[in-house]
């Protein structure tokens, strides 16, 4: 693994070598090292230094590893460069959770946002492949006794690009009708937002009874969207979705492929953003998630911060994590998902908000019609 030091960065470089560890892991991928540079900026042609990159391929021939797996995002010419210097496979971060979506993908619109992504990955990639991609091609069936590889192949991923696309804008539309229909039957919609792995399946699926939900300790094993009934103190019936996690640096590519998604958040009428109470770097993963509740436009839909797993913290520590983010402007929720701690009164916060927001939301009396399953 190699990392950048770079002095505007607020994320230490341990911890996003560490995360990028788990990334690997998730992949099956054993991580036999790392590397760190210290650099004003990012060296245009290789990241980092020809010296620090042969560094790297002497690590590499003593250790047996296959891959250098940068934790940035290269550029075509990068990353040509430094396959060249280190005669390993360069991956960057962006591919890696990519290959990790891929993986995790199930259902057919899981698996088109995944490939629009890597598709639109590849394409500024192609001239780095080598001469097989300059080679010229000629005869009978060819477009053109000039065209190269290189222009056959982008032409296809082109192609490509365009069906997934309009397939996942049928997607879109379904999803809008949905939404419509939702909406004209007054049941609003709340949806679990947050770091990947912080709990959201393992809350719908304590709220809801349903074990089908898939919770899991690994990251990212939500991709699609899960919309459970759940019924709230009153009585009152609404619709809680789980959505796909966040992560520092999610690429561009996967953020834009999962929009037919991330609409689902965007048309809430209510946010409940989990934050791991026991992560170590809760303070910084707080703020990579507001970061990217402003870039998916859903900075201005009101919310209440849900502090999870309250089991595998002392009250001490998440009583000073509240102080913090209360400071911070947020309402704080305090729960276990995994054990049921704290989702009533979670609940009657939902409740409350709503109806201090919606005129319409009444709050018909009766809380029976809500269990709670053990663990």
């Amino acid at each position: 693994m190699v990392g950048l030091s770079l002095p505007d960065r607020e994320d230490s470089p341990e911890v996003l070598l560490e995360e990028l560890r788990l990334l690997l892991a998730s992949l099956g991928i054993e991580s036999v090292g790392s590397v760190m540079q210290r650099r004003d900026k990012p060296d245009p042609a290789c990241l980092i230094g020809r010296g620090k990159a042969e560094d790297v391929r002497l690590f590499c021939l003593a250790r047996g590893a296959r891959y250098v797996v940068v934790d940035e995002r290269l550029s075509p010419i990068q990353k040509s460069n430094l396959e060249k210097l280190t005669g390993a496979t360069v991956w960057d971060r962006p591919f890696v959770i990519m290959k990790i979506f891929e993986r995790r993908a199930v259902t057919a619109e899981a698996r088109l946002q995944v490939e629009l992504a890597l598709t639109r990955y590849e394409i500024p990639h192609l001239k780095g492949l080598g001469l097989q991609m300059s080679r010229t091609g000629a005869g009978i069936g060819t477009r053109g006794p000039g065209e190269t590889e290189f222009e056959r192949h982008r032409r296809r991923l082109e192609r490509r690009v365009r069906e997934i696309t309009r397939k996942l804008e049928n997607v879109r539309r379904q999803r809008r009708l949905v939404r419509d229909r939702r909406r004209k039957r007054g049941i609003p919609t709340i949806s679990l937002v947050g770091y990947t792995n912080s709990g959201k399946s393992t809350l719908l699926r304590t709220l809801s009874g349903d074990v089908s939900i898939l919770a899991e300790d690994r990251l990212f094993s939500t991709l699609d969207t899960s919309v459970r009934r759940i019924v709230l103190p009153g009585g009152g019936a609404v619709l809680f979705s789980d959505t796909v996690g966040f992560i520092r640096n999610l690429p561009p590519a996967l953020v834009a492929a999962f929009r037919a998604t991330l609409e689902e958040v965007r048309e809430a009428e209510l946010l409940l953003m989990l934050l791991d109470a026991s992560d170590p770097e809760a303070m910084a993963t707080y703020e990579v998630i507001v970061d990217t509740l402003t870039d998916i436009g859903c900075e201005a839909i009101p919310r209440i911060l849900v502090l999870n797993k309250l089991d595998a913290v002392s009250p001490e520590d998440a009583e000073s994590l509240a102080l913090w983010l209360r400071a911070k402007g947020e309402d704080v929720a305090g729960v276990s998902a995994l054990h049921g701690e704290g989702l009533r009164e979670l609940l009657k916060s939902v409740e409350r908000m709503l109806a201090s927001r919606n005129e319409w939301f009444t709050r018909p009396a009766s809380f029976d019609a809500l269990t709670f399953p053990e663990r």
